[in-house]
């Protein structure tokens, strides 16, 4: 591997780049799908998180915390639950995979052409992870909505199959309605990307060298810390790209039959701070975390192995 930060900017050809990328993509989402499930779930509860009484009233939470979230949908639904929308979240995770490590190879080798005006490494990292997450936000966003609102059903269906939905919403929402909350997608991603990027290429190098690791595991502890510090900062923009993505004519008939009608971002946001207080903007913060940890630890472990699989074996090596 390269030395230092630049590994993930110069390394395999493209073609090597989009099928590791493809492969750790398909292998972190099956692994974190119930989580991913119960994230959802959780940001998509409307109730006020400053009323310490509010899981008492009659149309309390359905839902309390993530352990109990997953009893409460295995026993209702099911341990086929956990991986509602796994079918185009699977498609979305491949593809978005493949494409983030494509842009995010590309950007940082035009970047290097700029010779004396180069940016620093640092700002190097942000701005191709910027780009490569915006670019693969766009490219997957309508399989994104389809996995946020199959893992939003309970018991009774919404949709009875990835065809439907495709069917319904192109039907009663046109063309626009595979890009509700896309905005807020490309606001949370952009920062997301650069400052994970940027924290994994910083911190990388420092624990790959750690002795105590093994397997390679520095690859995935450097995933981790980058995660969890980028995650946190942006999640309110994520919690309401969730709000965003089940507006429309089916808005009232998911698992939380009760979700307001949101018109933008900014408005989104305004109204869920007046009604559910400024922790209602981190609703699901928690399980997020816990998701996001491991699902960054599984895609870059698993990318670095597989890069280096193609690489050692003359796989896909055209450039």
């Amino acid at each position: 591997m390269s030395a230092g930060g630049e590994h993930l900017k110069d390394e395999g050809t493209k073609r090597q780049v989009v099928l590791a990328g493809g492969i750790a993509g398909l292998i972190s989402r099956f692994c974190i799908a119930p989580l991913d499930v119960v994230k959802i779930r959780l940001q998509l509860q409307i109730h006020s998180l400053s009323d310490p009484f509010s899981h008492l009233v009659a149309n309390g939470p359905v839902y309390k915390g993530t352990l109990s979230t997953m009893r409460t949908i295995v026993k209702q639904e099911g341990i086929t639950g956990l991986w509602k929308g796994n079918i185009p979240a699977e498609m979305m995770y491949v593809c978005y995979g493949a494409a983030q490590f494509t842009a995010y190879r590309g950007t940082t080798q035009a970047l290097a052409q700029l010779g004396p005006y180069r940016p620093p490494p640092s700002v190097e990292s942000f701005l191709s992870g910027a780009v490569a997450g915006a670019c693969a936000t766009g490219m997957t966003y309508p399989l994104d909505l389809l996995r946020t609102r199959f893992a939003a059903q309970g018991p009774d269906r919404v949709y009875h199959s990835l065809r439907a939905s495709i069917v319904d919403i192109a039907r009663h929402e046109g063309a626009p309605g595979f890009f509700r909350g896309c905005s807020a997608a490309v606001a949370q991603i952009v920062p997301y990307m650069g400052l994970f990027f940027t924290a994994y290429e910083a911190l990388r190098p420092v624990m790959t060298v750690w002795d105590s690791l093994p397997m390679g595991t520095g690859d995935a502890a450097a995933g981790v810390v980058a995660s969890v510090l980028a995650k946190t900062g942006v999640f309110p923009l994520d919690l309401v790209r969730k709000r965003l993505q089940v507006q429309g004519p089916t808005r009232t008939r998911y698992v939380h039959r009760n979700i307001p009608e949101y018109t933008g971002v900014y408005r989104s946001m305004a109204v869920i701070v007046r009604t559910q207080g400024i922790r209602g903007l981190y609703r699901g913060l928690t399980v997020s975390l816990i998701k996001a940890a491991p699902a960054s630890a599984i895609t870059m472990w698993t990318y670095e192995r597989a890069l280096k699989t193609l690489q050692e074996h003359n796989i896909a090596a055209d450039r």
